[in-house]
């Protein structure tokens, strides 16, 4: 697709040593993609999602998961308590029973980056908690 003929596509190039542009040519291919511009537009797209977390009144969007063993005192009330402190976030649960000990919990949030990087701090940091990680996204209003 000629990105170059659709109207508000704007051009620029970049000067890259040739083996970073032989790679960046083997992972479009790899990644299936028909030309640069598409990969690096992703790329840049990745990157802003990334900045917009790091810019606390920006709406982000993600998924907070969490591994930890059931049998631990107190550990399943307190991710209760935090979660219902924090239910305007939460937009839906799993909690899948990995073994008879370790549970694994995937939490979908939307909000203000700094709320979402809070909550997933505060649940992560539950003692109990063995594995967490916030994984953010776009709610997609602010990409185009």
């Amino acid at each position: 697709m000629d990105l170059s003929s659709h109207p508000g596509v704007a051009r620029f190039s970049v000067s890259l040593p040739k083996a970073l542009l032989n790679d960046l040519d083997a992972m479009a291919q790899q990644k299936g993609y028909d030309n640069r511009s598409l990969l690096i537009a992703d790329m840049i797209r990745d990157w802003l999602v990334e900045h917009h977390r790091h810019q606390g009144k920006h709406e982000i969007a993600g998924t907070i998961t969490l591994v930890y063993d059931h049998h631990k005192s107190h550990v399943q009330e307190a991710l209760t308590d935090i979660q219902h402190d924090h239910h305007d976030l939460i937009i839906s649960t799993l909690h899948v029973h990995m073994d008879h000990h370790n549970c694994l919990e995937v939490l979908a949030v939307k909000g203000q980056a700094t709320r979402v990087c809070a909550i997933a701090d505060a649940l992560i940091g539950v003692k109990g908690v063995k594995h967490g990680r916030l994984t953010v996204t776009t709610t997609g209003k602010d990409m185009h």
